[in-house]
């Protein structure tokens, strides 16, 4: 701006031609030009540079980005995340910075760019944490599942702590606290910050009143912490920004692409190995590591109590006549002999346990999604026993297959004795073998069967013989180990020699 209007008063004063005015200024004529034709000097084009080095890996990214297209939101890539993948997978000599400005090109083609302001905090070390839930997709046995990630963070270090469920609801909520808090090795000594969620909610009252769950409350009181409501709404998004921000981080570093597992569990160990990697990262602007900062920090936690909190929920529920109870709209089978029952249901985020007369009659994994059958064949073995014809067909033995409890041994004794005894016959007898297993180890059952198959002999009481010959001889080989390991502490006899020299001196 001022060289142009040096330019300008030049020519207006001494009256220069263009080409001495460029000669004086040292400027191009054309730029001599551009002043004497305007005041302000025109915006500067952007050059137009191709990139040889990332030229190979753009239908590779066009074509990662329009997929995510059809990926959940908060699971897309980041342009971090796409140069870390051309470089894991692609083998890819070409900088972050050259990456960025590409993605930013094809974002905006395919998408429209949103801005988000946040506010910094500072938070005493040891004092605050935030919690949070963050909705998630993976593929759990070939079957893409929305789940929830459960989110505690500490404010002071940044460290965080993830934990996928299947469900949002309070008992995954309070699960999620105490496995934090365990991985954590204490508790915050002041406050932890949540948003409205049920688990902990009744009731939004006016301002920052809350009618509180007892549930909550209870864990609150265990863990002897306090608890902060944020504002209802955009209001008060700001207020816990450090887990708004955590959870998105995570995602997309460590969720993108959609993780592939065969179960729950592996996706879990996935996740705590993903916390582990984030003690090398850097929360920015600071110059210690994640991990750095939580040495400093774990050790003004307040200690945990004794005894961990009991996550689970109460639950009353009646059996049907198919010797099921239905829990949060999936069944569960319970043994055939509490048909139409009441019976009590202690719900956990993962599992839960079935009571009658106060002693635990079934557990089961807990369902991932609605209106399925979970069911245990052992439990309908009695009713088997007089309707042997319905064995076959029964959904109980087909999920026993597809969880390899019913084994090719079982098949095969199965296939033997009905070709033996018939079809109705062999079904009992293998009915009285199934029944073994409730009194005698599966692997001593699964000996005795193999043993009858060799010898050609199809009877339950010879399976039940070398069944229990089996499992006699298992617990004298452990019990002739543990003696074996006993022989470490043996000593020497202690000598009498000199006790000898007593008796020649003695009187």
């Amino acid at each position: 701006m001022e060289l142009f209007e040096r330019i300008r008063r030049d020519q207006e004063v001494d009256d220069l031609s263009v080409r001495g005015l460029a000669k004086r200024h040292g400027v191009h004529r054309r730029t001599v030009r551009q002043a004497l034709a305007s005041a302000i000097p025109p915006e500067r084009k952007t050059a137009v540079r191709v990139s040889p080095s990332l030229g190979a890996y753009q239908g590779v990214i066009r074509e990662w980005l329009r997929a995510d297209l059809d990926a959940p939101k908060k699971q897309r890539h980041t342009a971090r995340r796409v140069w870390q993948r051309l470089v894991d997978e692609h083998d890819a000599v070409v900088s972050e910075s050259t990456v960025r400005a590409f993605v930013a090109i094809v974002h905006r083609e395919l998408t429209d760019e949103m801005a988000v302001v946040t506010i910094a905090q500072m938070h005493p070390e040891g004092a605050h944490a935030e919690v949070d839930f963050g909705e998630f997709t993976a593929w759990i046995d070939g079957t893409r599942t929305k789940l929830w990630m459960f989110a505690m963070r500490l404010s002071a270090s940044g460290r965080a702590y993830h934990q996928a469920f299947s469900t949002q609801a309070q008992e995954a909520f309070l699960e999620g606290h105490v496995r934090a808090f365990t991985h954590f090795g204490g508790v915050p000594t002041s406050q932890i910050r949540y948003d409205n969620l049920k688990p902990a909610v009744a009731r939004v009252l006016l301002g920052r009143d809350r009618i509180e769950s007892e549930r909550f409350i209870a864990l609150r009181s265990h863990y002897r912490f306090e608890s902060f409501f944020c504002m209802s709404g955009i209001e008060g998004a700001h207020e816990k920004g450090g887990i708004e921000g955590e959870i998105g981080r995570f995602r997309r570093n460590h969720l993108v692409p959609v993780p592939k597992v065969s179960s729950l569990a592996e996706l879990n160990t996935f996740i705590a190995a993903a916390d582990l990697r984030d003690d090398d990262r850097h929360v920015d602007g600071r110059h210690a590591t994640v991990g750095e900062s939580f040495a400093m920090e774990s050790g003004l936690l307040k200690p945990l109590p004794d005894e961990p909190f009991d996550c689970a929920v109460i639950l009353r529920a009646r059996v049907d006549s198919k010797a099921r109870v239905c829990v949060r709209s999936s069944f569960y089978s319970v043994p055939a002999r509490l048909a139409r029952t009441a019976v009590t249901v202690r719900l956990y985020a993962q599992r839960l346990e079935i009571l009658a007369a106060g002693k635990v009659v079934a557990e089961h994994d807990r369902s991932m999604h609605h209106r399925t059958e979970t069911l245990v064949l052992d439990h309908y073995l009695e009713v088997l026993t007089r309707k042997p014809g319905a064995f076959a067909g029964s959904v109980a033995l087909d999920q026993a297959r597809n969880e390899k409890t019913f084994t090719t041994t079982h098949e095969q004794y199965w296939a033997a004795a009905r070709t033996k005894h018939g079809d109705a016959k062999g079904t009992h007898a293998l009915i009285d073998v199934l029944l073994l297993h409730r009194r005698l180890p599966s692997e001593a059952v699964l000996a005795g069967m193999t043993a009858a198959l060799d010898a050609g002999a199809i009877s339950i009481d010879v399976v039940a013989c070398e069944a229990r010959r089996h499992h006699e001889h298992e617990q004298r080989t452990q019990i002739e180990i543990v003696v074996g390991e006993l022989g470490r502490y043996d000593r020497p006899p202690p000598a009498t020699d000199q006790y000898d020299t007593l008796l020649k001196t003695g009187t």
